[in-house]
């Protein structure tokens, strides 16, 4: 396989530590030749702080766990009914600097959304894609190596209200949407085809390959968490 083609993963329903730990032990590994990857993932209920979160932006966490991530990015909830995209990409390869690819993934958003008739934006002041002042569509990346992981996370058909209990990306009060509050019984499944197509356009038409993933492919390695750089948002 060419180093420069895609594999696509879907992982369907993972806990956050365990692709987390996986995500780091590909990146560690990979090579010049190594293929890069995208995962679809959906999350058990987990709130995730990034490498800028407050703990004065968990407000009320309840049974619900708090995992801290090395993403960039404050606090955010994962769970079922949401739609994770994990861009594990050689970024020289790409020739995609960072802020480009922040931009791809906005715009990878805002192209699927538009193929379910919802008008969506990206915001100068806070990555991410909202639906006029409603977020639907969280990003946090993490460079390493010249190579990207971590992602994006798109609301689609899920329980919004642990988001009450959270300052979602560390704004107090910031309103949050899904694709199914326009598209009434749209499912992840629904979307997850249109997500990757967008992304793939975007990134003119790379060869891909739709693969299993098997959790033991992936030799783990817990998140390192270094203080915040240039490199994260």
């Amino acid at each position: 396989m060419s180093s420069d083609n895609i594999i696509i993963r879907q992982l369907d329903l993972q806990p956050y530590d365990v692709v987390s730990q996986a995500m780091h032990g590909f990146t560690n590994r990979r090579g010049s030749d190594t293929p890069d990857e995208i995962w679809l993932v959906q999350h058990p209920q987990v709130f995730t702080q990034g490498q800028a979160g407050k703990a004065e932006h968990i407000l009320q966490p309840g049974s619900i766990p708090v995992i801290q991530s090395d993403r960039g990015g404050q606090v955010t909830f994962h769970g079922p009914g949401q739609q994770v995209m994990y861009v594990l990409l050689d970024l020289k390869r790409r020739k995609l600097g960072v802020r480009q690819l922040v931009t791809l993934l906005e715009d990878t958003v805002v192209a699927t959304l538009a193929r379910f008739d919802i008008s969506a934006r990206a915001r100068a002041d806070a990555p991410g894609v909202y639906v006029g002042d409603a977020k639907i569509c969280s990003l946090g990346l993490r460079i390493r190596k010249g190579c990207s992981f971590h992602g994006l996370a798109l609301n689609i058909a899920m329980d919004l209200s642990p988001f009450l209990r959270i300052n979602p990306c560390g704004y107090a009060g910031l309103r949050m949407t899904q694709v199914s509050d326009y598209v009434p019984g749209v499912q992840t499944a629904d979307v997850a085809p249109v997500l990757i197509e967008s992304f793939l356009a975007l990134l003119k038409d790379p060869a891909a390959e739709i693969l299993p993933w098997r959790r033991e492919d992936y030799p783990t390695e817990p998140e390192v968490h270094a203080p915040p750089a240039s490199n994260m948002l």
